[in-house]
This record gives C-alpha cells, structure tokens and sequence, in this order.
C-alpha cells in the first residue's frame, strides 16, 4: 500500500503543475518555473514542504532566480516560513503557513464514546446557521461550504453546533473542513465530528488531508491520529510585472 507521504507528495506536485519527482532529497529545497501552480494564488509563490524537502513554485523565471538567490544557504524549515522571504524579497500578502497532516486506516484513532452523530447533506441549510454563529473568519478558515461529501453534525437544542465533512481533493484526496460554535467549544465536538468524517473518508479509500494554521485545530488532528508531515504557504512577491489572482 503506498504511504500517505508518497500520495501527499504526488497530490502537490500534480497541485504544483510540475512533474512527478519533483519533490528534492530531504534537506534540499527544489524551485521551479510553474505559472499554473495550484498550490497558490496565481503569480504567487507556493511553498510546500513534505518530510524534510520542499517544493517552490515561481510564477516566471525572473522571480525563481530571485528565490533561489534568497533561499541559498537556508534549511527547509527556513524555506517553509515567511520570514525567509521577508528578510530578502519585497513581499506584499503570506498566507500561512499551514500545517499539513494526514491519517491513515492503521494510524487512525477514531473517537470511540461520544454525542450522537447525525448526517447532513453537504449544502443543508442548517451548516450555513453554524457559519453565521462562528463568524466570517472562522468559516472562512474551515471552508465548510465547501464540502462535497455528507455533513457530519452534532446539534444542541435542536441547532447544529459543531459539524465536520470534506471536499474531494485530486489524487483521492478527503480536505477535511471542521467547525464548532464558540459557544460549544471545549467539549470535544471537533474531534467527534472530525471523526466521524475521517472514518467515512477512510472507508472510501480516501487520503484523509488536515491543513490548519491555528494551534487548536493541529491538536485535534493529532488527537485523531494524524501525522503532520510538512506545510503550506504563499507569498505574493510584487514588482515583477504579474498581478495576484486567487485560487
């Protein structure tokens, strides 16, 4: 069975629009040329780092010699920060970095006592309540309007308050999307949502994928059985004749 790095790896670089293998030995950082890359906004640069190597995607070949030039010399943990461009390049907006984890059938543990689960279709109404009670910037973060499997929820007083599911990813890819109402959070409902839609991706013989930037969200993943293995981030460089679109 091939590993959930080895799919990791082929899901950014088919993401990256670059050719398989393009990913470096550990401890070296590969930039490459790639105008369509997916793993940021168009005319960024997208960063992702995998066990130990990273992958730099540059929207032309002027701003990939300005990355080689400013990430000579420095460790894929530096290559995967924001202040390693900052230092050496003109950068307007980062996003991330994000960390990236993922769970396999044998590394899975899923939550075994719990609230009940109900299922939802994925574009039920009652998601967008759980939204507008989060607020945009945690809805935005979890991305759970993008989902297309089912809707995992747990409901208080007959409101959904916590609900997990994931959207289909290329290379067989579940991206998981969870969310709690602040007013519920504390009790264990992320992992109890977030478990039962890694279980249902993992049945369907998906590569369960956890991108998180905040702290609490890594725990959960942890607490489920993820192994985090690398991160994500875009840096848009300015000046270089290209304007920044979005995904």
């Amino acid at each position: 069975m091939t590993s959930p790095l080895a799919r990791a790896r082929r899901l950014w670089e088919e993401l990256a629009a670059v050719s398989p293998g393009s990913f470096p030995p550990k401890g070296e950082v590969n930039v490459l040329v790639s105008p369509e890359s997916g793993t940021c906004p168009k005319g960024w640069v997208g960063v992702v780092t995998l066990d130990g190597s990273a992958l730099v995607t540059a929207p032309d070949a002027r701003v990939a010699a300005r990355l080689r030039e400013a990430l000579r010399g420095r460790s894929v943990d530096a290559a995967g920060q924001a202040s390693s461009y900052r230092e050496a390049l003109p950068v307007a907006r980062v996003l991330g970095p994000a960390a990236l984890s993922y769970a396999s059938p044998e590394g899975f543990r899923p939550v075994a006592a719990a609230p009940a689960v109900e299922q939802l279709p994925g574009r039920h109404p009652a998601l967008r309540g759980l939204e507008r009670a989060a607020g945009h910037e945690d809805a935005e973060e979890a991305a759970l309007d993008g989902i297309t499997s089912p809707a995992f929820v747990v409901r208080a007083h007959d409101e959904v308050v916590a609900a997990a599911g994931y959207r289909l990813w290329p290379r067989r890819t579940a991206h998981l999307s969870v969310l709690v109402a602040p007013a519920a959070r504390g009790r264990g409902l992320a992992r109890t949502v977030a478990s039962a839609a890694v279980g249902h991706a993992l049945a369907a013989g998906l590569l369960p994928q956890w991108r998180a930037r905040p702290e609490a969200s890594r725990r959960v993943a942890a607490a489920l059985g993820f192994e985090e293995l690398g991160t994500q981030l875009s840096v848009e460089i300015p000046g270089d004749g290209y304007s920044p679109g979005s995904d």
